[in-house]
């Protein structure tokens, strides 16, 4: 029976982190480049939202 190579098996999954983070900084780097008007033109749910009075009740 053939011996398990459990080096390669590590270096298989330490090279699927290190993908995995570069493809999350690198998606980090895209979003801080945002001009901030981009940013600031989305709506906002809690400022639009009515308050209600507690008090009524």
């Amino acid at each position: 029976m053939a011996k398990p190579n459990y080096g390669y098996e590590k270096r298989q999954k330490e090279l699927a982190k290190q993908k995995k983070k570069a493809e999350k900084a690198q998606k980090k780097l895209e979003k801080a480049h945002l001009p901030a008007d981009e940013q600031q033109d989305e709506p906002q749910d809690d400022a639009d939202a009515p308050v209600e009075d507690k008090e009524g009740s």
